[in-house]
C-alpha cells in the first residue's frame, strides 16, 4: 500500500513538475500509437467493409485470420516485424529498426486486426438490405461505402478505441523494434519496464498512473463523441 502511496505521489510530480523527459516520453507514445492507429483505421476499415459485404472463395478462412490476428501476442509482432527490418532482413536497406517508424509499423500491425474485426462486425449488423438500397439509389461503391460508414459510426468509434488501446498498451513488439533507447524510442510502457528493472518502483507506479490517465483520457473523449451520436 505504500508503494501504491507513493506512486500516486510521484505521478503528481510527474504531471505537474515540468519534467522534460517524461513529457517527451508522453509525446512520444502519443506519436507513435496515435499514427499507428491513425494508418491501421486507414486500411482496417475499407477492408472490414469488404469482408462484411463481398462473398469470395475462402473468406471464411480470411476472417479466422482476423480474428487470431486480433490476439496475437504482441512480442510475436513485434519478432516478425524486426525479421523484416533487421539489417540482414529483406527491407533492412531502409534502416527503419530501432526508430520510432520501425514501433509505428509493429504497432499498426497490432492494431490493424482488431479494427478490421470491429468494422466488419459493425457493418454487419446493418439492416441486411440496406447496401442493395443504396444501390438502388444510385449509390457508387464509395459513396457507399461513406454512407454505410455512417450509419455504423458507433461500431466505428469503438473500432478506433480497441485500435488504440491495443497499440498504446503493449511493450513486446516496442521493446523487440524499438530498443527502448532513452531520448528516442522510449514510450511509456518500456519506461516502466525500465524503471521496474532499476528497482525504481514509485517512479514505474507512477508512470503507470500515467499511462492509465492517458488511455483513460483518449478513450473518455471518444465515448463522448459516441454518446452524443447515438442521441441524436
Amino acid at each position: 500500500m505504500h508503494a501504491l502511496w507513493e506512486g500516486a505521489r510521484g505521478a503528481s510530480g510527474l504531471l505537474f513538475g515540468g519534467d522534460p523527459e517524461f513529457w517527451a516520453i508522453v509525446g512520444r507514445t502519443l506519436l507513435v500509437s496515435g499514427a499507428a492507429t491513425a494508418l491501421a483505421m486507414s486500411v482496417g476499415v475499407p477492408l472490414g467493409y469488404l469482408l462484411a459485404r463481398r462473398r469470395f472463395p475462402g473468406r471464411t478462412f480470411v476472417l479466422s485470420l482476423i480474428n487470431t490476428g486480433m490476439g496475437l501476442p504482441p512480442v510475436v509482432v513485434g519478432l516478425v516485424v524486426w525479421l523484416l527490418l533487421v539489417r540482414s532482413g529483406p527491407f533492412g536497406t531502409f534502416e527503419l529498426i530501432y526508430t520510432k517508424g520501425a514501433m509505428i509499423i509493429a504497432q499498426f500491425a497490432i492494431s490493424t486486426p482488431i479494427i478490421v474485426g470491429f468494422t466488419a462486425a459493425s457493418i454487419q449488423a446493418l439492416p441486411p438490405g440496406l447496401p442493395d438500397l443504396l444501390t438502388t439509389l444510385g449509390a457508387d461503391p464509395l459513396r457507399k461505402l461513406l454512407l454505410l460508414s455512417r450509419e455504423a459510426k458507433l461500431g466505428l468509434l469503438a473500432a478506433v478505441m480497441a485500435g488504440f488501446g491495443g497499440a498504446v498498451s503493449e511493450v513486446g513488439a516496442s521493446m523487440t523494434v524499438g530498443g527502448n533507447l532513452q531520448g528516442s524510442t522510449r514510450v511509456l510502457t518500456t519506461a516502466i519496464v525500465t524503471e521496474t528493472s532499476r528497482g525504481a518502483t514509485d517512479r514505474a507506479i507512477a508512470l503507470g498512473v500515467v499511462l492509465l490517465l492517458l488511455s483513460y483520457g483518449v478513450t473518455l473523449l471518444l465515448t463522448v463523441v459516441q454518446q452524443r451520436q447515438q442521441a441524436r
